[in-house]
């Protein structure tokens, strides 16, 4: 490791040099607490999966770092249309299905920041109204190993922070390639009553009944 060789030229400084890497990390780590701190858990399956996540994230130092193999935090936008009739999905190319925008927090503690930016990087859109200031649904799934960047990623868990955004469908969609296959608003029944994954439609459902004002 890199920090090793700096170890063995000067103790000191590596000591320094790591005790601010750390506080910076721990900072981080602190903010997105903070954001977890708001979410309401719904029923006993929500409750159980959200102290898990909080669990994780309060003993796991490097918990918002992809570098923390067996498992980092991810942040997801469920984005409504004006009309709220309809959701904002994105194709997933390594998991071939359809899916709310959404990615890693590579050490950013905003995670409503963090979701707010994967939806513009993933689908080109602007203008989103965050609805609630907090996680509306917390969710911690299987990432089966795979290649990326040529690296061989092994297996993992995401733990996603979901937060619910408002934007107009007037604003065109421009789906970077790079970053997905594809993007499109579905009704919301149809994701319910369709294909889709548990987690989203668990969420879609609990919108369907009472949606965000």
């Amino acid at each position: 490791m890199a920090g090793e060789g700096v170890e063995e030229r000067t103790q000191d400084g590596v000591e320094a040099v790591d005790e601010a890497v750390d506080e910076a990390v721990l900072r981080e780590r602190d903010r997105a607490l903070s954001a977890l701190a708001g979410f309401h858990p719904q029923d006993d399956e929500s409750k159980a999966i959200g102290e898990h996540y909080h669990e994780f994230v309060s003993t796991t130092p490097r918990a918002l770092l992809r570098e923390n193999l067996e498992g980092h935090v991810t942040a997801s936008a469920f984005v409504l249309d004006e009309g709220r009739e309809s959701l904002l999905l994105i194709w997933h190319r390594g998991l071939g299905r359809w899916l709310q925008p959404g990615g890693h927090a590579d050490g950013d503690g905003d995670l409503v920041g963090v979701a707010q930016r994967e939806v513009e990087e993933e689908t080109g859109l602007a203008g989103l109204r965050l609805l609630i200031p907090y996680p509306y649904d917390l969710d911690i799934h299987l990432i089966p190993e795979g290649k990326k960047a040529g690296s061989l990623v092994p297996e993992h868990l995401h733990y996603d922070a979901r937060f619910v955004f408002e934007a107009s469908r007037q604003v065109g969609l421009r789906p970077d390639p790079r970053e997905t296959g594809g993007a499109q608003w579905l009704p919301l029944r149809q994701v319910v009553e369709e294909d889709f994954d548990h987690s989203i439609q668990r969420v879609v459902a609990r919108l369907l009944g009472a949606p965000p004002r």
